[in-house]
């Protein structure tokens, strides 16, 4: 919140390991690493992609100022030339990113960074810290929206949020996922998306009544005049005062384009369904009923299998917070080093554990969609020369069963390559799209999904598959590692 300058946001051991390095005469060698997540978060059935662009703006801004060069001298662990050398650091390399909004899957990479070691290091602790929280946070949304089916969800979050940055982010990601509006002014203002809001219940209790307090509010904001009703009792005065606000203000020829109500507490499904008659019996039929209260998508889902009228939603602490799920996962790992031929040698991370086992070499990602409904088949990771065509039929396998295949006809299937050059040579060749074209993006994104997939509980996988090139560098590896 209070640098432009992110330099220092990284652990400690990318420092002392980048002086090993530069000790050992290795500081130029090209290596790729990749960014990627092993299990998808909230146990669903997918994640989508975000933060890219501030990764750009930290990449942009990578460099050691005078106070930054003092305050590592003062570790008394840095020498005086791997300090000096500090002084001119900038970031040469090239990174490659799946872009915001994109439905990814588990073990594909969703940054490659292709830089000297040194830089690549480096910039390990500030990706993941920035691409893990805004990929968490619009997964989490992308799942409420789903059990909303289709009515709005506003982002209350900030006051519940980890701190500044993470409400500001958090509410960034949030409208990527699906959110139609935020609370937080600053993020409405630097990101250029809606901000929405009603009134506390300190508004209703400063008053001599509540009536005279919707009234007030009323006549300030006549074409945004959502009422919070529970403040005494919803059914016997809150929702009898709003309707007499506005039935005085139809009255008085003032147009209703945006009214309602919001519940704050109780049975959101017993009362909206009272507030619904009552609003309808009153000659209101389009009046909005709102909801807040310690919402996710589970208690959404519910209260929508309930019967709720519930028409908007505000959700805060469990979605700014992904509560039940507060870290995505991601991780950086090492896929290759260039050779003194030029050419990338794979390099594998080994693991008792069969999901930490890493993909090795330089990747990229070609997406396969069924050509009949456009929805995803499969993710299939290659090598970066290889080249896979609609024209011809294209065979895929379970890399962890590699007897369970099948081959698609060209009559059967669509192609798209995932990722996309963000920065070449040190120089951002990417622009990033405003969040809600992003956010529009998204939303096609998540249409390419199988309902089985999008459910939120027990969701059906996705596949990501090994081409047979990368599958048997991988295999060969492992043998050449197991003797």
């Amino acid at each position: 919140m209070y640098y432009d300058n992110l330099t220092l946001l990284t652990d400690l051991y990318e420092l002392t390991m980048m002086q090993g390095y530069f000790k050992n005469q290795n500081r130029n060698q090209t290596v790729i690493f990749d960014m990627f997540y092993r299990t998808n978060p909230l146990e669903s059935g997918y994640a989508i992609a975000a933060g890219l662009q501030q990764l750009i703006e930290y990449i942009e801004d990578l460099h050691f100022e005078e106070k930054d060069i003092e305050y590592l001298g003062s570790l008394n662990i840095f020498d005086a030339d791997f300090l000096d050398y500090l002084k001119n650091f900038k970031f040469s390399g090239s990174i490659w990113s799946i872009p915001e909004g994109t439905v990814i899957f588990p073990r594909e990479p969703i940054v490659k960074v292709i830089a000297p070691i040194m830089e690549a290091q480096l910039v390990e602790t500030a990706i993941l810290n920035i691409i893990n929280h805004q990929s968490l946070i619009a997964t989490k949304t992308a799942r409420v929206c789903y059990a909303a089916r289709g009515d709005g969800i506003m982002e209350f979050g900030l006051r519940r949020a980890q701190g500044p940055d993470a409400g500001i982010y958090g509410a960034r990601a949030a409208m990527i996922g699906g959110c139609i509006g935020t609370s937080n002014v600053l993020a409405g203002q630097m990101f250029d998306v809606p901000v929405k809001g009603t009134h506390a219940h300190s508004w209703i209790m400063s008053f001599p009544d509540e009536y005279t307090a919707f009234k007030a509010y009323a006549d300030l904001y006549p074409s945004a005049c959502i009422l919070l009703v529970d403040t005494y009792d919803t059914l016997k005065s809150g929702v009898p005062n709003a309707i007499r606000v506005f039935t005085e203000m139809r009255e008085a020829g003032i147009p209703l384009t945006f009214y309602g109500i919001r519940m704050d507490s109780g049975d959101l499904a017993y009362l909206s369904k009272k507030v619904r008659k009552m609003f309808d019996d009153a000659g209101f039929p389009d009046a909005i009923i709102s909801a807040s209260n310690d919402l996710d998508e589970f208690l959404i889902d519910s209260l929508k299998a309930q019967g709720a009228t519930i028409t908007s939603w505000g959700v805060g602490t469990n979605l700014i917070t992904s509560k039940d799920w507060p870290a995505f996962g991601g991780v950086y790992k090492l896929a290759a080093i260039m050779g003194e031929d030029g050419k990338f040698i794979p390099k594998i991370k080994l693991s008792e554990n069969t999901e930490k086992v890493t993909n090795p070499g330089n990747k990229k990602i070609y997406r396969i969609y069924e050509k009949e409904s456009g929805k995803i088949k499969a993710d299939l990771i290659c090598l970066e020369d290889e080249v896979f065509t609609e024209d011809q039929p294209i065979m895929l396998f379970d890399p962890a069963e590699p007897w369970k295949k099948i081959t698609l006809k060209p009559s059967e299937f669509t192609l798209r390559e995932l990722m996309i050059p963000v920065f070449k040579d040190g120089k951002c060749v990417y622009e990033s799209p405003k969040v809600m074209d992003i956010k529009d993006y998204c939303a096609k994104e998540l249409d390419t999904l199988w309902e089985e997939t999008r459910r939120l509980v027990n969701p059906h996988k996705v596949y990501v598959d090994l081409s047979p090139r990368l599958y048997d560098i991988k295999i060969s590896l492992l043998d050449e590692m197991s003797r």
